[in-house]
C-alpha cells in the first residue's frame, strides 16, 4: 500500500493544477458508487444511477440537501469519505484560481501584459511627478474619449508606479518593436514619447515609426532645434518642447496645436496683442467688437477684460465698458484710435 500511494502522489504531481480535482473527482465517484452500494441495503433508492450522481454532487460540495442519504454506519463511513474528496478538489480549485489571480495581478503590476487595446492613447516613457501631471490632464480634459491609456517605461521602472490610476503598465525596452507591440503602439491612436532626453527621443521615434500604421505621433523635445531630424523618420511626427506639458497634452488631444502655437510665438506671423477700449465708444458689445476687428483689420478677439473679470471667448452678448482690455490675434497691434473708427464704422 505505502509503494502504492506514493506511486500515485507521484503520477498526481505530474498532472496540471486543473487536472488534479478532476482526476480527484473521478477517483472517489468511480469508487464511493461500489462502496455504497455494497453498504447500503437491496433496493436502496440512494444507489440508483439516477440518484447517486445527484447525491454525490451536493454532498461533495459540501451543500447537503438531505433528499438522499446514507442509512447504514458503513454508508455514513462512505458518505464521509465523499466528503473529504469534495472538500480536497475544491481546495485545489480555489487554490488554482487564487494562483490565477494573484499571478495577473503580479504580471500587470510588473509590466509584463501584451496589450489587446485598439484606438487607445500609448505613453511611452516614465518620469516621476511629470508623467503623472500629464495623466491627470488626460484624464480631466478628454471627458474619456482617449480610449484606454497604456504606460510603457523602459525597465528601470520596476513595477507600476501608478497603480491607483486607470492606466495599463507595459515595462521594456522602448526601442524594441516587439515591447512596443505588446503596449498596442501598432493599434493605438495616439503616442507620445516623453523620455530622458532628445537622442533617446529620436531613438524611440524611430522605433515608433516603424511599428505605426496612422496614430498621430507627439516628441517632446529639449531643444526644438533638433526637431529637424524627426523629419528624416517621419513628417507626421509632432515636436512639442520637453518643458511645456500642458502643451503637450493638447497636441495629444488636439492634432496640430502646438504649430499653432509656435505661429503666435514667431516674430513675423500672426500675433497676439491687446488694446483698451477707448473712451469715447462707450458701452460696446463683445459681438460688437469681435465684428469691428474681424471686418476692419483681420483680427480675431480672443478674450476681454472688465475690470476684474477675464473672459476668455466670451459671449457675443458681454457688455464691456470703457477702458476694458481686448486680447486678440492679429498681424499688428493696434492703436485706441484705430479701434475707436472700427467701432464707429
Amino acid at each position: 500500500m505505502p509503494f502504492f500511494l506514493s506511486r500515485l502522489l507521484t503520477r498526481l504531481s505530474s498532472l496540471t493544477s486543473w487536472a488534479t480535482p478532476v482526476f480527484v473527482i473521478a477517483f472517489v465517484f468511480l469508487t464511493s458508487w461500489p462502496l455504497m452500494t455494497l453498504a447500503e441495503p437491496e433496493g436502496s433508492e440512494l444507489v440508483q444511477p439516477a440518484n447517486y450522481w445527484w447525491y454525490f454532487v451536493v454532498t461533495a460540495a459540501t451543500v447537503g440537501y438531505g433528499d438522499f442519504y446514507p442509512e447504514t454506519p458503513m454508508g455514513h463511513i462512505v458518505g464521509g469519505y465523499v466528503i473529504v474528496g469534495g472538500i480536497a478538489a475544491l481546495t485545489t480549485v480555489f487554490t488554482k484560481l487564487a494562483s490565477m489571480l494573484e499571478k495577473a495581478r503580479g504580471q500587470r503590476m510588473q509590466g509584463s501584459i501584451t496589450v489587446d487595446a485598439s484606438g487607445h492613447t500609448v505613453l511611452l516613457g516614465y518620469t516621476p511627478g511629470r508623467t503623472e501631471r500629464i495623466v491627470a490632464e488626460l484624464l480631466a480634459d478628454s471627458g474619456g474619449h482617449h480610449g484606454e491609456l497604456v504606460l510603457c517605461a523602459f525597465d528601470d521602472v520596476g513595477s507600476n508606479p501608478m497603480a491607483g490610476e486607470p492606466v495599463t503598465f507595459v515595462r521594456g525596452n522602448l526601442t524594441d518593436a516587439a515591447v512596443l507591440r505588446r503596449a498596442g503602439v501598432h493599434r493605438a491612436t495616439t503616442v507620445l514619447v516623453d523620455v530622458h532626453d532628445d537622442n533617446q527621443s529620436l531613438a524611440v521615434a524611430l522605433a515608433v515609426d516603424h511599428v505605426i500604421t496612422k496614430a498621430h505621433v507627439v516628441v517632446t523635445l529639449r531643444d526644438l532645434e533638433r526637431s529637424s531630424l524627426l523629419g528624416y523618420v517621419s513628417a507626421n511626427i509632432r515636436p512639442v518642447q520637453w518643458h511645456t506639458p500642458r502643451m503637450i497634452t493638447e497636441e495629444l488631444q488636439s492634432p496640430g496645436i502646438s504649430e499653432v502655437y509656435a505661429e503666435l510665438m514667431t516674430h513675423g506671423g500672426a500675433n497676439t496683442y491687446s488694446v483698451i477700449v477707448p473712451a469715447s465708444a462707450g458701452e460696446v458689445s463683445v459681438e460688437r467688437c469681435r465684428s469691428a476687428l474681424g471686418a476692419h483689420h483681420n483680427a480675431t478677439l480672443l478674450a476681454a477684460r472688465a475690470g476684474e473679470a477675464l473672459h476668455v471667448n466670451p459671449e457675443g452678448t458681454t457688455t464691456l465698458p470703457p477702458g476694458s482690455v481686448l486680447y486678440y490675434v492679429g498681424t499688428e497691434p493696434l492703436s485706441e484710435t484705430q479701434v475707436e473708427r472700427a467701432l464707429r464704422a
